[in-house]
C-alpha cells in the first residue's frame, strides 16, 4: 500500500512546515575590497546581478556565488 505525499496530514506545529527565512544578500560593487575565508584578501572586478561576483585574489580570479557566506567587505 503506497501513500502519496498529498495524502499525509501535516501538523501545524511541525518544525518541518516552517518557511525558510531568506538571509539578506550583501551587495558588492566593482573595486570593493573583500576578504574570503579560504582565498584571503581580494578586490571585486565584476558583479553579476546578485547572482555572483568575480573577485581577483592575487594572481587568480574566483567566481563566488550567492549567498556569499565566506565573502566579507572590508
Amino acid at each position: 500500500m503506497a501513500t502519496s505525499r498529498a495524502a499525509r496530514r501535516h501538523l501545524p506545529s511541525s518544525p518541518f512546515n516552517r518557511p525558510v527565512d531568506a538571509e539578506p544578500v550583501e551587495h558588492f560593487e566593482v573595486e570593493d575590497r573583500v576578504t574570503h575565508d579560504t582565498h584571503g584578501l581580494g578586490r571585486v572586478v565584476g558583479v553579476e546581478n546578485d547572482v555572483a561576483v568575480l573577485v581577483q585574489f592575487g594572481s587568480s580570479q574566483v567566481r563566488v556565488l550567492t549567498p556569499y557566506r565566506k565573502l566579507h567587505k572590508l
